[in-house]
């Protein structure tokens, strides 16, 4: 090998201290690869990822990551043009790397943000044969960028993103997915890559389930008793017609469903529960140091995700309800992995049109016992900590990165 220590270079388009949620799980796994003895840098943009008036050091050492930012124009993320135009910049950048950088790494760990990221596997195995390609698959492309409205169903353009895509996935040495339905997804790419799950662990990982939060329960659901939170980004990934209909059904028994989102279709979402003037709360994200308490002042977290993006995304909120002691209930496809997770562990409800009316006697039933409140809580912390925590991934990562280079 060239050093000492295992060396890995990271490819993602935003690190820490950015904090959109992809750069904070690759700076915790850059982090946790340093203290199991790797030689970690990053190679992010310079820019924030939604405040173009940030920009961030070019070097620094962060946790133990050596960071070297790429600089870029500072075009609008936003817009379809600058997204577009800003992944071509940092695939042409980190393609020059291949030739460019000293020494060579070990590993090249390479993400899904910009779009079509992995095309550089191509020019790296091209000049740097010897270095291992890894993916940590976010999100597959084309394929979500054809849900997501940016590229269409069919066609020459189309077509060709799906054959580079197709041949740098024949470059990777190892493929790492976020469930089941994902992997299914990935194998229409024939690859002799290895493959691993690691899913987007909880921000917020405490010692036990969480205790409720009094004075933020008041604030977001007032008296309650059954409060449903829906707290993160709803874009085109998410779907909400289902879940409204549940909160119809239930809304004679006092049950409180609130939203507190961000993200393209927010404002659809307001206006379609204006339109059926459903009984259906609003309230403003949390801060970073009150999410704690707003994780804790529900008793059921609502995830929901379209079934025609089954394996595209899995939303990563999912994770951070289990850590807090709170069950789910998912409005998406059966096959998706946070039903098939839900429905084999136990920790919670998978919903769709079909089940509206089973589904809502269910958490009546727990609404109403103290028990089965507590035995819920007690076994979504338990599945968390010992299938999902960040220190389980990490080590799985780990072993799935020396596996690579027979350490």
């Amino acid at each position: 090998m060239s050093q000492a220590k295992p060396s890995i270079a990271v490819l993602y388009h935003f690190f820490p201290p950015d904090d959109i949620v992809s750069a904070v799980h690759l700076g915790d796994l850059a982090s946790g690869l340093t203290k199991c003895g790797w030689q970690v840098t990053a190679h992010p943009c310079i820019w924030s990822s939604d405040d173009q008036g940030i920009r961030f050091e070019s070097q620094e050492v962060w946790q133990g990551v050596s960071v070297r930012r790429i600089w870029r124009p500072n075009l609008r993320q936003a817009s379809d043009a600058g997204r577009f135009l800003n992944a071509a910049w940092m695939i042409f950048r980190w393609s020059l790397l291949a030739i460019t950088l000293k020494p060579r790494p070990d590993v090249l760990l390479i993400g899904t943000d910009p779009i079509l990221s992995l095309s550089v596997a191509r020019i790296w195995k091209l000049f740097r044969p010897q270095t291992k390609v890894v993916h940590w698959c976010f999100d597959i492309y084309p394929e979500a960028a054809i849900a997501d409205g940016l590229l269409p169903g069919r066609g020459l353009l189309t077509r060709f993103f799906a054959a580079l895509m197709g041949s740098a996935y024949r470059r990777c040495s190892l493929i790492v997915d976020l469930g089941p339905c994902m992997r299914a997804l990935l194998r229409r790419y024939p690859s002799a890559a290895k493959r691993e799950t690691v899913v987007p662990w909880a921000f917020e990982e405490p010692d036990a389930p969480i205790p409720m939060a009094v004075s933020e329960r008041l604030a977001v659901f007032g008296d309650a008793p059954l409060g449903l939170l829906y707290s993160g980004s709803f874009g085109r990934a998410h779907s909400y017609k289902e879940i409204l209909d549940l909160a119809e059904l239930l809304r004679p028994r006092g049950v409180k469903l609130v939203f507190s989102v961000r993200g393209k279709r927010q404002e659809e979402l307001k206006q379609a529960v204006e339109q059926r003037n459903a009984d259906v709360g609003f309230v403003p994200f949390a801060s970073s140091d009150k999410l704690q308490d707003r994780l804790a002042c529900a008793d059921i977290h609502v995830v929901t995700l379209r079934s025609d993006w089954t394996g595209m995304v899995v939303p990563s909120k999912f994770f951070g309800a289990l850590a807090a002691g709170r069950p789910v209930l998912f409005v998406g496809g059966a096959d998706s992995s946070l039903a098939r997770w839900i429905q084999e562990f136990e920790i919670g409800w998978v919903l769709t049109s079909e089940n509206l009316q089973q589904v809502s006697e269910q958490l009546l039933s727990f609404m109403e016992s103290t028990e089965k409140i507590a035995a819920m809580q007690r076994r979504c912390f338990t599945v968390y900590q010992q299938l999902f925590s960040r220190a389980t991934q990490i080590k799985k990562f780990d072993r799935a990165l020396r596996s690579l280079l027979s350490l």
